[in-house]
């Protein structure tokens, strides 16, 4: 397939972008630094910056996917929306974030009392992204949130899925960025989750 990666030189967004290679997928790689974008095979580096919608819309065409690894908080949520769907491409993956997940009914990790302050911002700047393509019927969207701690470690393969709801063990809630990017790369490849926040973690 031939995927355009928002933020591909990011911590996720890199290694998304070596599991996208590894599986032989033709990847237009964008960042506002393209130099720090990592040489793999089917890899084609492109400075892109979210805030350039005209330019950004010309980046998108012709791809079988779009992926968006980007902090929510210094992107203009429905800009880059209306840019994925001016594109033309249907299929769009987000790489979510925690604080919105459920840990028990109606009961957001975000809003508990011992969430770190320093992320509820983006937190809830994520929250608003996935209300905005909740309302979106034209673009068959994905939204994978990762665990509560997300974070380098090891290409396992072993992980489980969920729908809404923080995944936790007895070592607490955390994935991974390169067991996410499988994950996420799975689901482009057979999708599951269309319209749908999905969850992974171990």
């Amino acid at each position: 397939m031939k995927i355009a990666l928002i933020g591909a030189s990011g911590n996720a967004g890199s290694r998304i972008l070596r599991e996208l290679s590894d599986r032989g997928h033709a990847v237009t790689a964008i960042a506002r630094t393209p130099e720090r974008i990592a040489t793999l095979p089917g890899v084609t580096p492109v400075a892109g910056d979210v805030s350039d919608t005209t330019a950004l819309v010309e980046t998108l065409r012709r791809h079988d996917a779009v992926i968006s690894s980007v902090h929510f908080l210094t992107t203009d949520a429905q800009g880059l929306i209306d840019a994925v769907r001016a594109s033309g491409v249907t299929r769009y993956l987000v790489v979510g974030g925690a604080g919105s997940l459920e840990i028990a009914p109606g009961q957001r990790l975000i809003d508990q009392p011992d969430f770190p302050e320093a992320y509820k911002a983006e937190a809830r700047a994520g929250a608003t992204f996935l209300d905005l393509l909740r309302g979106v019927d034209d673009l068959e969207w994905t939204f994978l949130s990762p665990s509560a701690m997300f974070v380098p470690g090891e290409r396992t393969g072993r992980f489980r899925l969920g729908i809404d709801r923080l995944l936790t063990n007895d070592q607490g809630s955390r994935i991974s960025f390169e067991d996410y990017a499988i994950a996420l790369v799975d689901e482009i490849e057979q999708p599951r989750h269309i319209r749908q926040r999905f969850t992974v973690g171990y």
